[in-house]
């Protein structure tokens, strides 16, 4: 169920979503679509949206309208194949704090029926790559808050899914963990993985993001790489074009 633009694989499809809560609309009529293997950062103030977005993306709430598509499969009518090729840290990080960092991951990845061995060298893999293999066999409630944000992404890649969802994955993080998940990251992408993440670091989209679209109450307003933004804008940093289109900081709440 392979859908394409042009030559371009599709990971993401969204047609006209909105979202209302009540009489409030937190996301407005959105569409969109983002490849395969590609990188895609979802940027906006608090409150503009972004987390009702990747809830709607992955299942955990129903539009109000519209229709979103993942890995080719409805996300509300074929929502079982959906998840099988989704991994999703949300921005609450859900962890069992009585349960060690590699039991967490271990446990999440038997949901996907990984074969024992198999997911034995996969949890080592997902580990490393976070940064957390000498501190796999500590319980996650004697972890600190950055150390918990990196368990969730283990916990989200263990079964090496297609589209990965990542709701402000690196807060709390030191620099050096901070830049291991970089890392991780760029390696999906070459690998073929499409990774669409939420972020308030500007830093950190312009150093993973192909594409980023800013979203301010619920609606699009730029799309486009960093640098043509940039371009476009006459702005140093994604920061400058962040504010300049929307008028506030990012961390500036609606």
């Amino acid at each position: 169920m392979q859908r394409t633009v042009g030559s371009e694989s599709l990971a993401v499809l969204i047609e006209n979503l909105t979202k209302d809560y009540g009489d409030v609309r937190a996301v407005d009529d959105l569409s969109l679509a983002i490849s395969e293997a590609e990188v895609f950062g979802l940027l906006g103030p608090n409150g503009s949206g972004k987390t009702t977005t990747i809830k709607c993306l992955t299942g955990l709430l129903k539009p109000t309208k519209g229709r979103v598509r993942v890995g080719g499969f409805d996300v509300e009518t074929e929502s079982a194949k959906a998840r099988e090729v989704m991994g999703v840290s949300p921005q609450e990080t859900a962890v069992y704090r009585h349960l060690t960092g590699r039991e967490n991951v271990a446990l999440f990845g038997a949901m996907y029926s990984i074969p024992r061995e198999a997911l034995r060298t996969r949890v080592d893999t997902v580990l490393e790559k976070v940064g957390l293999l000498d501190d796999a066999d500590r319980r996650v409630g004697k972890y600190s808050g950055g150390m918990m944000r990196r368990v969730s992404i283990a916990m989200a890649l263990v079964h090496d899914p297609r589209i990965a969802f990542l709701d402000e994955p690196t807060v709390g993080m030191d620099p050096q963990a901070r830049r291991a998940i970089w890392d991780f990251l760029l390696e999906l992408k070459d690998d073929g993985r499409t990774v669409v993440l939420t972020t308030h670091y500007m830093e950190e989209a312009e150093e993973l993001c192909d594409r980023v679209g800013i979203i301010d109450h619920g609606r699009l307003i730029a799309l486009g790489s960093p640098a043509d933004l940039k371009e476009k804008h006459r702005a140093r940093n994604l920061e400058d074009v962040f504010i300049g289109i929307t008028g506030r900081t990012i961390r500036e709440g609606a």
